[in-house]
Formats: structure tokens, sequence, C-alpha cells
């Protein structure tokens, strides 16, 4: 029988055969494709040449069968990690860590790397072939082409050793999450629920087999509401102290993973050259170093902490007020946040959730995109999903009726789908067989399911999620550059978030909400006045909102910054970490760290700073749109032509100040969140 994997994608716009596609074919697509390429590799080792076409260009294609199986795979990993996929994803990594260390640790290879590099001046190359090239050749040197031979042994042991446990750390998350249920059977316990929030508490219970009772789970669109809006405190307590401790003194701890990446990491960074983890990392970032992140998260600490306390003792006022609470905990924090938030702005999540129907909000942000950039999207039916709920649409430019890309949704939780959001590069825009080619691009949420007799309705954090996914989504759909290791989101790590956050400034503006809030049932327009509380709320509890963000991105640096070897405990290692952020009690029993996937097992190790840092970014970004109109066609096409369009193929802050004329002021951000 035929492999999809290993055969051309026959589908419109080469989309990936996921309808072709069956666990069983990926370890030996793999495997044979590997093979193929160690082969195709030992041939381009003997040719002779040192230029750009051959070095660069020519080794990168015998790496394309590999990189597209390992593309189909990671995507459904996260989206749709069927027990068959969980079950074959150790030898998968196993296999791709091996073969990528094969190339970067070849000195033959490295040679050719070098012989290019030092003669690029020579070449006559592009800005962006020159970006490419010194680009590839300090990734080598950041993979260990440099080492000694026992050194580049070691280097491949703590690889595939950090490939393993990383894996491990995210599947006992996903497990964790999933093993929970904290099923009511007594109505009186759902006093203060609303009733979309009973009905799929009820439906989900259905799905469990326990009929006749209503079930919450740790996904965040059943745990978030609960905390919110539940009057039973002790259950609110019950469903924190399950999500903080999930992973941490559980049947799925990842305290010892967690330790041995740690120790990884630091060897690693300490066989290049680097003091600690966090140096390795920031070499390749807009912040450079570990002392200019925490300078700049000390001082929003300096300013957002008396805010902050402001924020926290209005809550604890009211829980007092109330309900007589002398004691205020981490799970009355959410669920007084939005009674205050009632009592000042006379607005709830509730109170919004009609006019934000998804189907509304989608086709909203599609016209948003439409206003700036000139781009169109139309569903169609014809091309292979990884799962029902998945929708997909083809991107064009309305003035010329050009392909712009292939775009994705995917926005229902599943038990086999991680939580979170995330966008994915499908296909990557850029140079493949000799041609340009256009994205596949996709993003993936877990959001408020519809009912038997509702529609999915969001809240407003659901609706800036899915503009913010978007965000990233335009940078990839967007992109228009020569080569895929330089395109849509391949930017440095503490950039690639402005794309995404600025997006999220449209929520808040009457122009956009108009485009598409409208009562899902009646068809009125969102009013004037909710609009202005939508606007006043992106200013409450600040404050507050700030520190948890440096709470988590003070953590991270922590970890990547200290010795692991004086790490003794976990847990006092977080509670020394976060005193100066952390306005209330830690539960026992729980802990943040061994769930944080972002730095654990994604891509954020010494790099969660970079949504703050990319907040002053996007806060700038967004005075300069203001100033001319949010609808502004010339702003945007200074946007979308220096930020979205040239992916990493310059410096971010060159690209910003030609965008912008200026260097980001972090005023901005002060401005916006109302803490200067």
């Amino acid at each position: 029988m035929t492999n999809p994997l290993l055969k051309a994608p026959t589908a419109r716009f080469g989309a990936y055969p996921f309808d072709e596609v069956k666990p069983e074919h990926f370890l030996p697509a793999l495997k044979e494709s590997v093979n193929s390429a160690r082969a195709k590799l030992e041939d381009y080792k003997k040719k002779k040449g040192s230029d750009f076409q051959h070095v660069i260009v020519e080794q990168g294609d015998i790496s394309d069968q590999v990189n597209y199986i390992a593309g189909i795979f990671y995507n459904l990993h996260s989206a749709e990690c069927t027990e068959e996929l969980e079950k074959i994803s150790p030898e998968m990594s196993e296999i791709l860590t091996k073969y990528g260390n094969d190339i970067s640790l070849d000195p033959v290879i490295f040679g050719k790397v070098k012989a290019c590099y030092d003669s690029r001046l020579e070449q006559k190359l592009s800005p962006e072939e020159m970006t490419i090239i010194e680009k590839t050749y300090k990734g080598f040197v950041r993979s260990g082409a440099l080492l000694a031979d026992s050194e580049k042994t070691r280097m491949r042991e703590i690889d595939e050793k950090l490939a393993k446990l990383t894996l491990n750390f995210s599947q006992n998350v996903l497990k964790a999450t999933n093993d929970y249920l904290l099923e009511i059977t007594d109505k009186a316990d759902l006093e203060g629920l609303p009733e979309t929030v009973v009905e799929a508490a009820a439906e989900f219970a259905e799905k469990k087999g326990k009929k006749g009772s209503w079930c919450f789970g740790l996904d965040a669109p059943s745990m978030i509401p609960f905390l919110t809006y539940s009057k039973k405190r002790e259950l609110r307590k019950k469903i924190a102290l399950a999500n903080g401790g999930k992973t941490f003194n559980s049947p799925f701890d990842n305290q010892t993973n967690l330790k041995e990446i740690l120790t990884l990491r630091t060897e690693r960074a300490k066989l290049l050259g680097f003091n600690t983890h966090a140096d390795y990392v920031l070499e390749e970032r807009m912040a450079m170093s570990p002392r200019k992140v925490m300078d700049f998260l000390n001082d929003l600490l300096e300013k957002a902490r008396p805010h902050a306390q402001k924020d926290i003792d209005r809550l604890k006022n009211l829980a007092k007020e109330l309900d007589g609470i002398t004691d205020f905990q981490s799970y009355d924090s959410t669920y007084y946040s939005e009674i205050l938030m009632k009592r000042e702005l006379n607005m709830d999540d509730e109170m919004l959730r009609p006019f934000f129907k998804l189907e509304n909000v989608v086709d909203g942000i599609f016209k948003v995109a439409n206003l700036l950039y000139g781009i169109k999207f139309r569903e169609v039916t014809d091309v292979p999903k990884y799962h029902e709920d998945v929708r997909t649409f083809e991107v064009t430019d309305e003035a010329t009726g050009n392909f712009v890309g292939l775009f994705y949704t995917d926005f229902f939780p599943r038990p086999t789908k991680r939580g979170g959001a995330w966008m994915s590069g499908v296909r990557d825009q850029g140079l493949r067989d000799g041609k340009i080619e256009r994205p596949h691009i996709m993003i993936v949420c877990n959001f408020t399911k519809p009912t038997k007799t509702k529609p999915s309705l969001l809240t407003l954090n659901e609706v800036q999620t899915l503009y913010h996914e978007f965000g990233h989504a335009l940078h990839g759909l967007l992109s228009n550059v020569k080569y895929r290791d330089l395109s849509g989101t391949n930017v440095f790590w503490d950039f690639v978030e402005l794309p995404s956050q600025i997006m999220e400034n449209w929520v808040l503006e009457k122009e956009c909400l108009d485009l598409f809030a409208v009562h899902y049932e009646t068809g009125e327009k969102i009013p004037a006045d909710l609009v202005k509380k939508i606007k006043e709320s992106g200013k409450f509890l600040e404050g507050l909102g700030t520190l948890r963000q440096l709470t988590f991105a003070m953590l991270d640096m922590a970890y990547h910054t200290k010795d692991p070897a004086t790490i003794t405990s976990i847990d006092d290692f977080e509670k020394k970490e976060t005193e100066k952020t952390v306005l209330v009690p830690r539960l026992p029993g729980t802990n943040v760290s061994t769930s944080f996937s972002h730095i654990f097992a994604g891509g954020y190790s010494a790099g969660y700073y970079s949504y703050k840092w990319a907040e002053v970014l996007d806060a700038d970004a967004f005075e300069f749109f203001q100033k001319a109109g949010i609808f502004n066609r010339d702003v945007a096409k200074k946007f979308r032509e220096h930020i979205l369009e040239k992916g990493g193929t310059e410096h971010p802050m060159e690209l910003y100040k030609r965008f912008r004329g200026q260097e980001p002021d972090v005023g901005a951000l002060l401005r916006r969140a109302g803490l200067h």
C-alpha cells in the first residue's frame, strides 16, 4: 500500500493529506525519508563548492521530505493527539533529533557552511541571502559544530534526552488535565453559574457517562467560568487545587522532568561557552542579555506593583463586604474580579457573550484583515481536514485575485488537543523545488463550545485570544520572502508577539466592534455604552494582570539563570522567586512550575518576558494607527511591508524603526495600561 506521506500531495493547494494519513504511516515514512536524505547528504558532501546555491539551497532541499513528515506529525500531536500518535512520539522525536544532530555536528557539512560564510562578502549576495548564511553559520556554531569530538558526542546525548524530557513534560500536563473531573450531583451547587455554563456542564457529563449530573474539567472553557461565577467557595477551591496540583506530587508528576531539563540545558549552554541557558538563548534575542531582561522586568514591577496592591485590596474589601471573607485566596480572585467589574463598569462576560457569536467574530476578523490589508477569506470544503471541527479558507488578494495562502481554524477543546491557543505554520512561505510557494497557516484554540440550544458565544477574553492568534496567522500568511527559514514568524522570539498582540487592540475599538458585535438572537448592534465599557475594561485591574505576567517571566528567568544543582526543592524555589510578585497566599500542594509548558515543553525558555517586551512594541505601534485612524491603509501598508512581509530577513529593531520612524516608547504601554 502506498504511504501518503511519501508521495507529493494531490489535494487542492498542495494541502496536507490529513484524510489519508494514519498513525501507522508515520514511522515507516520517516525512517525511509531519513535514510534517503542521508544518502543524498553523502553525495552532497562529496561535491565541491562553497557558493550559496550549493551550500544553503541544495542542502536545505535534501531535508524537505523529512521536514514535511515532521510538520504533519507535530501539528497533529498538538491538535489531535490520539493514543496511537502519543505512543510513537518518543521514537519520532528520537529519530528527528538524531537526524538534526547528524547534520549540525557533521564536520564536512559545517566546513562547507563555514567556507560559504567566510566568502560571503565576495559572493555578491542579496541582504536576505546574507542573513541566511549568517544565521545558518551561527546555528551550526550554537549546535556545537566547533566542539571537540567528545563534546559533540555529549551534545548529541543531551539533545536526544531533552527531546524526550520535554515531550514527557507536555504529555503529563495533557494527561493530568484530561484525568480530572469535578462532578456535581446537587443542583444547589450550581449556584451563580450562568445558564450557558450549566448546559455545557450537563452535556460534558453526558459525554463522560454521567447523565443527570454536571461535570467540569481543567480545560479553560470549563474551569474558568466555574472559577468566575460559582458561589460555592469550597468547590472553587477544589477545582483550583486540582488544577494547581495536577502535575505536582501527583500520578503525572513533572518535578523530575523539570530538574533534568534544567540540568541538561545548563550543561549544554556551558559546553557552548555560555554561563547559563539564559545567556545562550538571549544571544539571539532583541534583549541580548539576562541583565537587560531583568532590568526591563524590574522597571515594570516597580511601576505595576503599587497599582496591583490597590487592585488586590479592592478585591479583598469586596470579599469581606459581601461574604465576610478575611482569608482571601487565589481561587477568590476571578470570582470577585467579575463582581467588581459589574459593580464599577456595570459589565460582565455574560452581558457581552450574546454579542460575540463565534461565527460573527470570525467574519469580523476577516473584515478587519480586508480593511487593513485588502485580503479576502473564502471557506472551501475540498481541502482535507484532521477533525470535523476544522474549517478551511482560501485567502486571496482582493485587488489582483492572487492566491495568498490556505488558512485552517480549529476552535473547540477535546481530550486529544492540548490546552491553550497557538498558530502553526503548516507550510511556511518560501522557496521549494525552485519556486516560491505560498503558506498554509493554522490557528488552534480552546473556546466555549456550542450547546444543544446555543451557539458558541465567546467571552471578551476569548475574542482577544482569537485576534491574538489571527495576528500570528497574518504574519505567516502575508510573508513575502525568498527563503522559508526567514519567513513569517521565523523571527527573534521577543519580536514574534508584536503582530499578534497588536491585533488585540482592535477589539477595544468601536469601529472594529461595529463590524461584528451583534446580538445572536435579535441582530441588535452592540450598544455604544457597552462599547465604552469594553474600552474601559482594558485598564480594569491591569496592575494585577501585569503582575501575573511578571510572575511567569521572572520565574522563567530565575530557572534559567540559577545553577540547577542548588534547586533542591521545586516548591521552595518557586515560593522564593515569586515572593515579589504574588500578592495572595499560594495554595498548599499546588505548583505553577510543573505545568509551565511554555518554558519546559515549548519555545519560551528564558523567553517568557517577550510577551511584556512585545507589549511595549504593540502599544507604541498601535498609537501610530490611532493617530491616523485604526483602519488607515497607509499605516497598514507600512506595517505589512516592514513587519508582516519581512519575516526575519533583517534585525527586528531596524524593521520596527522603518515602520514607526522611531524606536518604541515604553511610555505607550504604561499609558495604555493606566500605570503611568
